[in-house]
Order: C-alpha cells, then structure tokens, then sequence
C-alpha cells in the first residue's frame, strides 16, 4: 500500500503513537508521520505510507492552519492547558474587539519566538523537555517563523476572572501556537495560555477529509480504503513532464542542465502518467546545471 492517509489524530496520543498503530492496522512498517502534534491536540496528521515516505520531509514545509483559544488571566509552565500555574492576574478591564484585533494583527507577518521548554526542540544534543522535566531552564534560541494569517474566530467571552479569545491562524513549520498565545496576552497585558488547539489543514489536507482510527478500521474491513496518490503532496512545488528517454535518465540520477521551469530550487519531474520520477534541484557547484536530490523508484 503506497499513498498518504490523513489522520484525524485523537486527544491522548502522540505523533508516534499514530504511527505505531497506524503500522499495525495497514500491516506495514513504512508509514511516517509529517509534523509532530502534542498529545493533546487534534486534527490534521498526514501519514505517508510505503513509497510515499520518501515525501514525508517535504510535507513537513507546509503552512499549518489551526482553531485555538486564547485564555487572558494566568500562565503555565507548558503554555497550555496542561501546566502549572505560573502567573495570575485577574481580567477585570473589558478589552475591546478592536483592542484584540490590533493586537493579533502585530504579529502577522515574520515574526520572533522562543521555543517553550516543554517542546522538542534541541538544544546541546538534548530536548528542551528533558531539561523541563528536571526543573532545569536552558537558553533556548529563538527562531524566525511567519503568520500568514491570524484573525478572531468567534465571540470573546469572559469566563470567571479569564477572558477567551478564539482565533484562527495559518503560520510556518516551526511556529508554535502555545507561544503565540503567551506573546498575545503580554501584548494584552495579561499572563496567557493556550487552552484549546486544533489543526485544520496542513498543506492540502483538509480536515473534513480526515479518517479517524474508527473510519480507517471499517474501511479496511470492507476494503474501501483510498489513500492519496503522494503526487498529491507535491502539487505546490513547480514541475515538468518528461518523455520516456529522459526519464530513464533521470530514474539514473544524471546531472542535467537547468530547464526554464526550474523557478524555485527545486523541481518535480513526472512521466506521461503522471508519476513523480525524481526531485531535481540546483546543482550546488555546478553553475546552470540541476542534480537529483530525491529519486522515486517504482
């Protein structure tokens, strides 16, 4: 079985998790997940299975859309839900709509975050949750991510001494929303987290057109389960279609002058049927000439 299943992934289970189970019900060891999601949040988890695992790195540079709530009134040690209280402060001034919406609207565009310790993210060989776990707080590097769009997503409501604010944001690999949530509270005024997460899309993927494990059990009993063909994720990236001379050659790896539709770095060559042979992309000491950085075999 060769394709991309996009999951719906549940609460309580981690990207792995998926995977794992997934590897049991398809009876396959090829499957690899596209971007991790914490165990809590749901949504939009495309799984590549057999040859479309040679895709998985690409589909992890997708803009990411999710549906979060922004809780006003306190922080945590984890930036969501999950943590220990931090910081309080009670939400006694009503904050207008249009107070939030400029508010959101000065962290559109690229901006700057750091890394919460609780995440994955490395630093001296080690995850930040490693040193999180033991109390310990390590400089983490903060890195350059892009929001595409952020906009309110509903009616702001006061809950107790907390305001929710529910918003909608599509961002770069990389960005996280528990961050985001804290940088808009402090915005505020206010100590913040992030109490509700969920991705909507990632890439092409949409979450109307996610399988729960549910769905992909019967689907598999009753043998209706259709995965995405993995052209499917490469359908953003520029492309050419080739003859069957040239694609012998490139199904060999040959080094070849670069063509008008390389645009970008990296192009997606196809046979007749609409097959992707091969990502070629500029050849790095090479001037004008393009060399194979992935090579699809049948």
């Amino acid at each position: 079985m060769n394709g991309i299943l996009p999951l719906k992934k549940p609460a309580g289970m981690t990207s792995h998790d998926c995977v794992a189970k997934t590897r049991k019900l398809l009876h396959t060891k090829k499957v690899g997940h596209t971007g991790t999601l914490d165990p809590d949040v749901t949504g939009v988890l495309p799984l590549c299975i057999g040859r479309a695992t040679k895709v998985a790195q690409y589909m992890t540079d997708f803009s990411k859309t999710y549906e979060a709530v922004i809780t006003l009134g306190f922080s945590t040690t984890t930036e969501d839900a999950s943590g220990d209280v931090v910081e309080k402060k009670k939400v006694t001034n009503s904050l207008t709509r249009e107070q939030i919406e400029e508010a959101l609207g000065e962290f559109r565009g690229e901006i700057e975050q750091t890394p919460p310790m609780y995440s994955a993210v490395k630093v001296n060989g080690k995850r930040l949750y490693e040193y999180a776990f033991k109390g310990e707080v390590v400089e983490r590097p903060s890195r350059r991510v892009r929001i595409h769009d952020l906009e309110l997503n509903g009616d702001i409501s006061q809950d107790g001494e907390t305001l929710l604010i529910p918003v909608r944001a599509t961002c770069s690999k990389g960005t996280y929303i528990r961050t985001l949530a804290v940088d808009i509270g402090r915005e505020l005024g206010y100590p913040a987290h992030m109490s509700f997460l969920i991705r909507t899309a990632s890439g092409p993927f949409k979450l109307e057109e996610c399988l729960t494990f549910e769905d992909i059990t019967q689907m598999i009993e009753d043998e209706t389960l259709n995965l995405f063909p993995m052209e499917y994720a490469l359908s953003s990236m520029p492309s050419m279609t080739v003859g069957s001379q040239l694609e012998a050659k490139l199904q060999n790896g040959a080094v070849l002058p670069q063509v008008e539709e390389m645009t970008e770095e990296r192009l997606v060559m196809y046979n007749g049927e609409g097959e992707a042979i091969a990502i070629y992309q500029k050849h790095p000491e090479k001037q004008g000439m393009m060399k194979p950085e992935k090579v699809f075999s049948r």
